[in-house]
């Protein structure tokens, strides 16, 4: 089995081909579970009015047949905030895909898509879905929309009118596909696709992202990008391991001082700390 493109680069420069259609609606039908039509590509402008690297963060806005939009980001590098971001991705997409002369039924549907190489919160899966649904706190009913409120939004749920969000953690899959989308997971992980994938857009995917279509200029930008990717990769982690140490460090020194504040000696103190004795003592001075 050969490596293919990373799936992050083709978004940036093949996907967004109208011929290449075939393989994001493929990856998005399997995750979705509906059939998905693209029908045009919207240019994001989130990184260009954010400081994030072009190597860590990719980003694609779609809208299909629904008239619904899509976003599909992929993060490589750990950020602290990233919940909180794409809850702002997409507040800032209704907002700006509705005139002040529209009514709020004319409201998009949002569906966020976030595929994520760093470990994101605490769980034991690698597909999680989110979305809104309004609970009685007496009854622990779900309500419902009536039969004049489902003709008003086209919908017949009101989870299917408020944005949902998607995170697929890359790097907590097993291996093991027993889905479709376990497919695609599989590809995202390992830059591989099984000769026995039967998931769709992964066929087209197979043939488009090889690395031997790629003429001479594109490979070496593509060559070029792995190498800044991973020295950004190497940057993440270096920092992050910094920022452990420097956290363990910090700790030491507030134990230590409350044990000289209590009279504690400078030997068990550092003993207790985990500081030298020099460094207890520095702290003493």
């Amino acid at each position: 089995m050969k490596h293919l493109i990373r799936f992050d680069w083709a978004v940036m420069r093949l996907l967004r081909n109208k011929g290449n259609f075939g393989i994001l609606e493929g990856f998005l039908s399997e995750l979705l579970l509906d059939d998905i039509k693209i029908d045009h590509i919207l240019e994001s402008e989130s990184n260009q009015k954010t400081g994030d690297s072009k190597y860590n963060k990719v980003d694609l806005l779609v809208q299909n047949s629904k008239g619904e939009l899509i976003t599909i980001e992929i993060q490589s590098s750990r950020v602290q905030d990233y919940l909180m971001r794409i809850l702002f991705g997409t507040s800032k997409l209704i907002v700006d895909n509705i005139d002040t002369r529209m009514g709020y039924d004319k409201i998009k549907k949002i569906i966020s898509v976030n595929i994520v190489y760093f470990d994101l919160g605490q769980g034991e899966d690698y597909i999680y879905h989110g979305s809104t649904n309004f609970v009685g706190i007496h009854k622990h009913d779900t309500l419902k929309l009536n039969g004049q409120q489902k003709n008003f939004y086209n919908s017949d749920s009101i989870y299917k009118i408020y944005p949902e969000y998607y995170i697929l953690k890359v790097n907590q899959f097993n291996e093991v596909a027993t889905s479709p989308i376990d497919e695609w997971i599989y590809f995202l992980k390992n830059e591989v696709i099984k000769h026995e994938s039967k998931a769709r857009g992964l066929k087209q995917a197979k043939e488009q992202l090889d690395i031997l279509k790629l003429s001479e200029s594109e490979l070496q930008e593509y060559e070029n990008y792995i190498s800044m990717w991973r020295y950004e990769e190497s940057l993440t982690v270096s920092n992050f391991k910094m920022g452990k140490i420097e956290g363990i460090k910090e700790q030491q020194v507030t134990t230590a001082l409350k044990c000289l504040e209590n009279g504690i000696s400078i030997e068990i103190t550092a003993e207790i700390s985990g500081l030298t004795v020099d460094e207890v003592v520095q702290l003493q001075g």
